[in-house]
């Protein structure tokens, strides 16, 4: 059982998070969360030589550096009372914990087989979408998400896992390809054409083939935006992509300038703290920063926050060009972190503990880390 969880407690931890995206499922997912996260501190305390293999092992130090500095901002901005603060600080340990162990102890899985289980997952959730919402252009498409934006999320790193496989590609390779963009189109999220540009681009780069590709794709551009739709390519063409984030940004800023150096506690990851009150004239808007950068600000102040941000630049710009000429599963988790990155200017990502874009996030460089360490190691 415990070898078991230690393999898979990767794969259960970020497919929970689908249940926690469904609104009939939250509870449940909610629950099913609360457990792995005491299974697995109980298992990591009666095995306490894990840490040592694991924890501290040098292809998994990075994290070891988060959860440190996440540590001594408790104790210089927090007390032992800020129960919401100790159960971030928990819940982030035991995310990278459950991360490392895994990848440790069953890389070959999840080098081979966990990107197309990923795909499945993804593909079963548009299915069951599309049988119990059918009309997929009726407005902004979320289906049996409760988020559109989040649903785009899941289809674009889903169609990624598809499109960047190092293979030909059959008809029957396009079908699913096919369908996973028509939903992330549906979904009317500007960000997925960022990140279905990204994916192109990553899989081609300025090949004449590509130059081709792109031809087309001004072209259906144009002939979609010209109908009176909602999808993804009507919104984009009716705003810029930032438009509605800028206002939001500023009014982050101006937080960030009013608790600089303290920021305002590890508990206050979602982009607005609690503790703000809004002015008259953002009444009713949602007005949490919409980016994964000025929430870390927000949240631990420029010291502590621009040193993990630093940190995780450093560390991803290093993995990113030992594997930028890899053709095998590297080349997608190094998509999924530039999208990560690109989309952390108008989401808050990075940050959470329960959202499947981030915890892939953590989990692509983790792994890329790890393998990193092995290819250096047999060199």
């Amino acid at each position: 059982m415990i070898k078991w969880l230690f393999k898979y407690g990767a794969v259960i931890f970020l497919f929970n998070t689908v249940l926690l995206s469904i609104e009939s499922t939250f509870y449940l997912g909610n629950q099913i969360f609360l457990a792995i996260m005491g299974i697995f501190t109980i298992f990591l305390l009666i095995n306490p030589i894990l840490i040592k293999i694991v924890i501290f092992h040098k292809a998994f130090s990075f994290l070891l550096v988060i959860n440190i500095l996440n540590l001594l901002y408790f104790i210089f901005f927090h007390s032992v009372f800020d129960i919401e603060a100790i159960q971030y600080l928990l819940a982030r340990a035991m995310q990278f914990s459950i991360i490392s162990i895994s990848i440790y102890f069953h890389f070959d899985y999840y080098k081979t087989q966990f990107l197309n289980h990923i795909a499945i997952i993804v593909l079963f959730i548009v299915i069951l979408s599309l049988l119990f919402y059918p009309n997929v252009f009726s407005g902004r498409y979320e289906g049996i998400i409760w988020n559109s934006n989040m649903l785009a999320s899941f289809i674009v790193i889903a169609f990624s896992i598809l499109f960047l496989k190092n293979k030909d590609k059959s008809l029957r390779d396009y079908i699913p390809l096919f369908l996973l963009l028509v939903i992330a189109l549906a979904t009317g999220s500007r960000g997925a054409l960022v990140g279905l540009a990204i994916c192109i681009g990553l899989k081609y780069g300025f090949s004449l083939r590509n130059i081709i590709y792109s031809i087309i794709a001004f072209s259906i551009y144009f002939i979609v935006s010209s109908i009176n739709l909602d999808t993804s390519i009507n919104r984009f063409a009716e705003q810029s992509i930032f438009n509605d984030r800028i206002e939001q940004a500023f009014f982050a800023i101006e937080n960030i300038n009013k608790s600089l150096f303290s920021g305002y506690g590890l508990n206050e990851y979602s982009g607005l703290p609690k503790d703000i009150s809004l002015p008259k004239r953002f009444k009713g808007q949602i007005m949490t920063s919409h980016n994964g950068y000025l929430s870390i600000l927000l949240q631990y102040g420029v010291l502590f926050g621009g040193f993990i941000l630093a940190l995780i630049f450093v560390k991803a710009s290093q993995l990113i060009s030992f594997f930028r000429f890899s053709n095998d599963s590297e080349k997608i988790f190094i998509f999924i972190i530039i999208y990560t990155f690109v989309s952390s200017i108008y989401e808050t990502l990075i940050t959470g503990i329960n959202e499947f874009h981030t915890i892939l996030f953590w989990f692509s460089l983790a792994f890329l880390s790890y393998s990193k360490f092995k290819k250096d190691y047999e060199n």
